[in-house]
């Protein structure tokens, strides 16, 4: 369904990773949100957002970004992108955020 995206919460030694995959826009952003909470309720010492298979994201979705990252921050939890597509990392320049979250190529 394009409505939908997969993030799947996998937890392992102090890193949490929540990976997204297809596209981020306002109809799928709520479930990214959702994802980013319940990584950072297990308060880790890391939250990577692995973005390997997500294939476009939106305004909202990079405003769930940022929502995330600065939760993360004020926690003391390490935050950072991992593996962004070509056009998704090109988003990601475009909007500023690659100067304020670290990010994995």
């Amino acid at each position: 369904m394009p409505d939908e995206i997969v993030t799947n919460l996998d937890r392992d030694a102090g890193t949490t990773t929540v990976a997204l995959q297809g596209e981020v826009d306002v109809l799928t952003v709520d479930q990214v949100r959702v994802a980013l909470e319940e990584a950072l309720a297990v308060r880790p010492r890391e939250i990577v957002v692995e973005l390997r298979d997500l294939s476009f994201i939106d305004s909202t979705g990079l405003g769930a970004l940022i929502f995330g990252f600065q939760r993360a921050r004020d926690a003391g939890i390490r935050f950072r992108l991992a593996h962004p597509s070509r056009p998704v990392h090109q988003i990601l320049m475009l909007s500023g955020l690659l100067e304020v979250v670290e990010v994995t190529l």
